[in-house]
């Protein structure tokens, strides 16, 4: 073949192929972007059309004989087995069962809807509010207290829809935190607030004030295959500072463990590190996530039910609301965490959870101020607002 021939094929299929693959990256992203294909499958499919548009330039280029040739196909394949490999540990893990917040279906609890699972009292409010104050009165809350204040709605409130992004809202203990301080709430449903929460107010100049309204148990699960069904609280804390490494260190079998841990101030979060005191906590795992708008960032790996791993959550939330038989909770210092543990304090890890509210520093409370707020907190302690609580499965205060 004339050189210069050659030469013109050779260029001529560069460009063809740089279009063509042009074309195919462009809509593989916004296939991702789109939710059209999950991204553990971008990388083997970015791999694949990568290394058959080389062996389509060279096997093209007229250089190359024929152990040349077979060669190039020789190594097509074997990026074509690893792309599989890799395909296929991806969707093994996204298929791992996972608990993680952003899983729940919210608007099964959402207040008057039809279905709903938030509870109703069975006599007539003491407290009813009109639909201005409804409108007035916003709240705010922790995804895991959602059904307890839908519950509050249903029974206080006037009939209507409340949508989550509306008065009556759900963004999780981060964001409701963060409303409450920029004044945009004026009742949370939260655990109590981080360090970093607690700064926060202080700079913004306010306080937060802090009504507690049921106990819950914050508790550890492990995969239901993991033969350890229990483990002390001094365990737990050596598990998440690093100082024990393998469930066999504590009667299990020679795997390594893995610790998931959640987002920062989020309330899980925060009583993970109330209960580990000054013990430093071990870097979490984290994982890869792409947003249209972002970029790639890194996150907090949710808790994914590997046979070694451990996570942890809130009781209620873990057993009611993203139930499953892939995860088993654990006894902790020889007391399984139930509503009747919470109840006689014998469950080493229950506390409170709140109705919070917030004014400038030095002021009174809005509870002082606002005698809508005030009437809401005291009816939430009453012996209605306590049956709330009770019945979602919550432990009420008395």
């Amino acid at each position: 073949m004339n050189w210069k021939k050659a030469l013109r094929a050779l260029l001529n299929s560069i460009l063809l192929i740089f279009f063509l693959g042009g074309a195919i990256l462009f809509a593989l992203l916004l296939a991702l972007l789109s939710g059209a294909i999950p991204l553990y499958a971008l990388w083997p499919l970015l791999a694949v059309g990568g290394a058959g548009l080389l062996a389509l330039i060279l096997t093209g280029s007229g250089y190359l004989g024929s152990t040349g040739k077979r060669r190039v196909k020789c190594g097509f394949l074997a990026v074509c087995v690893l792309a599989a490999a890799w395909g296929g540990w991806g969707a093994y893990r996204e298929h791992l069962p996972t608990l993680d917040d952003r899983a729940l279906l919210l608007r099964e609890y959402q207040p008057f809807t039809e279905g709903t699972k938030a509870v109703t009292l069975d006599k007539p409010s003491t407290l009813r509010f009109d639909s201005f104050t409804a409108r007035h009165l916003r709240l705010d809350g922790a995804t895991a207290l959602y059904p307890v204040y839908a519950g509050f709605v249903q029974a206080v409130y006037p009939e209507g829809d409340y949508p989550l992004s509306g008065t009556v809202a759900c963004s999780n203990t981060v964001g409701a935190y963060q409303r409450l301080l920029d004044r945009e709430v004026d009742i949370i449903f939260a655990a109590a607030p981080s360090e970093a929460q607690l700064a926060a107010a202080e700079r913004a100049g306010l306080t937060l004030h802090m009504t507690p309204i049921g106990r819950e148990a914050f508790v550890f699960f492990v995969n239901s295959r993991n033969p350890v069904t229990e483990l002390t609280v001094e365990e737990v804390r050596s598990i998440y500072s690093g100082e024990i490494t393998s469930w066999r260190q504590v009667g299990g079998k020679s795997w390594p463990i893995r610790p998931f841990q959640r987002a920062e101030n989020s309330g899980s979060q925060s009583a993970l590190q109330r209960l580990m005191g000054d013990v430093p906590l071990l870097e979490p795992e984290t994982e890869d996530r792409i947003s249209a708008m972002d970029g790639i960032i890194r996150q907090v790996a949710s808790y994914r039910n590997y046979k070694n791993a451990i996570g942890f959550s809130f009781r209620f939330y873990s057993t009611e609301m993203v139930s499953s038989n892939d995860i088993r909770l654990l006894t902790l210092n020889g007391v399984a965490p139930t509503r009747e543990t919470i109840r006689n304090g014998s469950y080493p890890i229950s506390s409170e959870f709140y109705a919070v509210t917030a004014a400038p520093a030095g002021y009174p409370s809005p509870q002082e101020t606002n005698s809508d707020i005030a009437a809401f907190l005291e009816w939430m302690l009453s012996p209605q607002g306590q049956s709330i609580v009770e019945k979602t499965g919550y432990v009420a205060l008395s």
